[in-house]
Formats: structure tokens, sequence, C-alpha cells
């Protein structure tokens, strides 16, 4: 077989043959890949002041300017698996400002990735300390641990106001629920939350914000916010049954069609069902929404309610809604599929809720910021694929918006 080794690999092997390392020196292993740690970083330290003085160690006759190197002082360095101890050369004139390890780092960045990974999978900073220690024999304390995670804070203030595209056919737009500590009390924060698909189909956060309750007014001023960073046109919003919602879309877009959550439809009819009549409902619901044409739907709307006539209210729902239900019928197959909420708002909830869950109480908005921010962002790491039949529903969309899709193409 061929080799396609690189010429890092050959100095690597070269280094094993010369050791002679064996499997059973799992201990030397560690030690040698210390021992390389240090060289590396005091080779690159080395070099850096180098160029700071401007002339080489040995350098004869070179014109110092005043300044020259004054030995070394010693630092401690953690990485994600063991501490290195580094000699880190000082100039006289004390101007030497290292880039690779800074005057107070004590940490190397792959130990900062571990920590900030750590907290995406929901841990508390007690919880990542312990598992830092259990398995890298690194000790880090929980307040460490949270100024670490404080520079997401920057990463996601800046996020919050990037550009955006100036089109996207689908936007869902939601909220979850989370318990945070306010002015000494526990209160219920939404974490509102924007998730659009762009024309290329693959899903994109838009935007994440923090208010004590959600309201039509609040949503309001967060469509005015993603139009002021540039998105001029959504062709359908996908929304949950808030009162005014729509309202509040028509004010900021008002081409824009309004399609409502099938899931919070369904959801919020199960609140009114018995729990022995759970299954039979769930399973008559289902042939309102995946009718073929809106007529079916509503004949299939009417058999249910002459079949649960103890379900008035939930029939009422439906009815009431039934205007910006009816939206995804003027799709084919593909386009539904593409804006039912089921898999799209729902599997992204589902995310922030395992990440958050091990939380019962967030001592502030930024903590849970935070969570939800870097959960979503580890979550989007795997939305390398457009969404399911996209081109065949782009098509739909070409034909049913002309220019206003046509022009982004």
């Amino acid at each position: 077989m061929e080799s396609y080794m690189t010429k890092d690999d050959d100095i690597i092997q070269s280094l094993i043959k010369q050791l002679d390392l064996k499997p059973s020196d799992g201990d030397s292993i560690e030690a040698l890949a210390d021992k390389l740690r240090k060289q590396l970083y005091e080779t690159a330290l080395a070099a850096e002041l180098e160029e700071h003085l401007g002339y080489s160690k040995h350098a004869r006759g070179a014109k110092t300017d005043g300044n020259s190197r004054n030995g070394y002082s010693k630092k401690t360095l953690k990485t994600n698996k063991s501490k290195v101890e580094l000699d880190i050369p000082r100039d006289r004139n004390g101007t030497f400002e290292p880039q690779i390890i800074k005057k107070n780092q004590t940490r190397t960045g792959v130990l900062d990735e571990q920590i900030i990974a750590l907290y995406a999978k929901g841990m508390t900073t007690r919880e990542i300390a312990d598992t830092l220690q259990e398995f890298y024999d690194v000790d880090v304390s929980a307040t460490l641990i949270s100024h670490v995670t404080d520079k997401v804070i920057d990463e996601l203030t800046e996020w919050q106001n990037r550009p955006l595209d100036a089109i996207y056919p689908i936007v869902y737009l939601d909220c979850i629920v989370l318990k945070v500590r306010e002015n000494q009390r526990i209160v219920n924060k939404s974490i509102y939350i924007a998730l659009g698909v762009n024309l290329e189909g693959h899903k994109e956060l838009l935007g994440l914000w923090i208010a004590q309750s959600e309201g039509s007014r609040f949503w309001l001023g967060i469509l005015t916010e993603l139009k002021n960073r540039g998105l001029e046109d959504i062709l359908i919003a996908c929304v949950d049954g808030l009162k005014g919602f729509p309202e509040a879309i028509e004010a900021v877009y008002p081409q824009t069609k309004v399609q409502l959550c099938i899931v919070h439809m369904v959801r919020n009819t199960m609140r009114f069902v018995s729990w022995k009549d759970a299954r039979a409902v769930t399973q008559d619901l289902r042939t309102i929404y995946q009718a073929a044409t809106e007529s079916q739907g509503l004949q299939a709307l009417d058999a249910f309610e002459k079949k649960w006539p103890n379900y008035a209210l939930a029939v009422q729902s439906w009815r009431n809604n039934w205007h910006h239900v009816a939206t995804l019928f003027a799709y084919p197959e593909d386009i539904r599929r593409a804006i039912y909420t089921t898999n799209a708002i729902e599997s992204l909830n589902s995310v922030i809720r395992k990440a958050t869950k091990r939380h019962k109480l967030f001592p502030n908005d930024e903590a849970a910021m935070k969570v939800v921010f870097l959960a979503i962002y580890e979550a989007s790491k795997r939305w390398t694929m457009p969404i399911r039949n996209w081109h065949q529903a782009l098509n739909q969309f070409s034909i049913e918006f002309g220019e206003r899709v046509l022009n982004h193409l």
C-alpha cells in the first residue's frame, strides 16, 4: 500500500524509534508529551523575544538600544491533561509582551475549549471542575470556569449584531421558559428564538433574546431588530398561538404569510383532553392537518367535532385560528414538511432543554443566555445539510412568490 506520511508524521515516527517507546510505557509517553510541549513553547517564546530585541542571542555587535535579555521567570501552565513548568524569557526594559503565552495566562486555549465544551453540554461549574479533576487531574475553581465561560458573552453580543441575509424563505419564532434569579426573587424568563432557513435550505439561528414574559409587543421589537440587521423579507413565518403575534409580524413584514405551529395547536388541544382519550384524539387531529386540501381539512375538523362533543373548546380554538393554520394547505408536501415546526424548532427546543435541565435555577440572565447560546452553537455544527427536499420546495417558492425569491437567487 502506498504511504501518505507527512513530514510531521516522519518526525514523530523518528522520535518514537529513537526513544524505543513500547505500549507499556504509558507514563513515559505522557512525560515525553510534556517535554515536547515545554520545548515547543520555550522555543516559540525565545523566537518572540529575538524578534522583539531585533538580534539573535549570540549575535555580535548587535544594536540593543539599551535593551537586552534578562534571564527567565518561572510559570506553571495548565493543559487539559497535565501541568508544564516553563521558563519565560525576560528583557531588561520589561517591554517584552509574549503572545503565545501571555503574561497572566496560566491555561492553554485547549483547556478553555474543554471547559466551554462541557458547559455547552449543560454541566454546572461544579460538575465541570469535578470532571476535569477526575479525568485530567487538573484543579480549576468554579470561579475560574465562570470567568472562562464569560468570554462567550462578548461573542454572543458580536454574533447577535451580525448582518443577516436579505431574505429567509422560512423563519420559525418561538420561546422557551427558564427560571432565573432576579432581585432576590425567582422568576420565569422567556428565551426568544428566531430560527431561519436560508435560500440554500440550511438552518441558521438568527438571534436569541431574554425577557420576563412572552408578548406580542416584545416580538414586534425583535422583528424590527431583524429588519434593521438586513432581513428584508420573510416568505413564511411559523409561530405559536400567542395573541397578537400575526399582527406583530404584519406590522414589520406585511407580505409574510403566517403559519401557526401545528405542534402548539395540538399541544393546546390536548390540555382539554382526558388522558384516556389522548391517543385517539391525537390520531384524529392528524387527519385535520395532514389532509390533502384545505376543504378536506375542514371536513376532518367537522368530523372531529361530531365525534368529540365534550371537547368543544378545543374545536373552537382550531376554528378561530384556521386562517393561519390553513397556510400549509396552499403548498405541496415538500413545502409542508419544510414549514412544519415539528422537526425544526422542536428539535432545537429539545437541545435547549437537555442543556438546561441540570440548572434548576440560573443566577442571572447572562448565565441562562450563555448555556442556551453554547448549546445551540454545538447543535449547529451538525446543520451541514439542507432540509429535506429543499430544491423542490425552493422551486415552488419561486413560482409562488416570483421576484421576491428570484431577485435573490
